[in-house]
């Protein structure tokens, strides 16, 4: 998936609330979108280097989102929204054999008492796909979620229900940067949520995570990662 062209250098100065920025552009204080809940306070260091995706628009209080984080040895996405547009492109290539015999890719469905981000259909019937966008790794090991989410939790309790119905039904989880080797839903972040994951595993419901090939301009899924639980 392409991010640029056009994408635009800043330095990190600090972060105002939840969903904004302010980045200093060429000698100036930029407020930029954060399109991210989380805390990610190991990425929202001031003096990081990150780039900026401009979002012309008269409604908007900001011309930028904030697109990437230089880490040093790893490049990261801070956007939340990407996940599902990366599984649902992902798919459309064929790069994922584990999805092989759904071909049908349909995004935001309805499910339960949640909206899951995908259903795929084929053959042997429908899965509910519910991805998770990880920014948090430590020591190799990407961790979900890095805050409290009780979305999370109710969006496991949806996969449940379509288990529970006859459909497969599939957590994945995005790890937006190259670095990590492994997954773990993350206890001290969020215990609730960890447990809903694992009662969801307990009766069916499947789990895969992926690290990310990013450059400075484009990510992709890159490698089916193990679990540690």
């Amino acid at each position: 998936m392409q991010l640029g062209p056009g994408l635009v250098e800043g330095r990190f100065l600090i972060r105002l609330n939840r969903f904004a920025a302010l980045v200093e552009v060429d000698g100036e204080q930029v407020m930029v979108h954060v399109a991210n809940s989380g805390r990610m306070h190991e990425l929202f260091v001031p003096g990081f280097r990150v780039l900026l995706k401009p979002q012309p628009g008269e409604h908007r209080k900001t011309k930028f989102d904030l697109a990437l984080v230089d880490l040093g040895f790893s490049m990261c996405s801070a956007d939340s929204r990407l996940p599902n547009a990366l599984m649902a492109e992902a798919l459309e290539l064929g790069r994922l054999p584990q999805f092989v015999d759904y071909p049908n890719v349909r995004r935001e469905v309805t499910f339960g008492e949640s909206r899951l981000d995908l259903m795929l259909d084929g053959p042997a019937g429908k899965w509910y796909v519910e991805t998770k966008s990880v920014t948090l790794v430590v020591n190799g090991v990407g961790l979900f979620p890095d805050s409290p989410t009780i979305r999370g939790a109710k969006h496991m309790r949806s996969l449940e229900q379509a288990v529970a119905v006859g459909h497969r039904a599939a957590a994945v989880f995005v790890i937006q940067r190259e670095d990590a080797r492994a997954f773990a839903p993350h206890e001290t972040a969020d215990p609730e949520f960890c447990q809903a994951f694992r009662q969801a595993l307990s009766v069916g419901v499947e789990a895969f995570a992926y690290n990310c090939r990013v450059t400075e301009d484009s990510i992709e899924l890159a490698n089916l990662l193990p679990f540690e639980m």
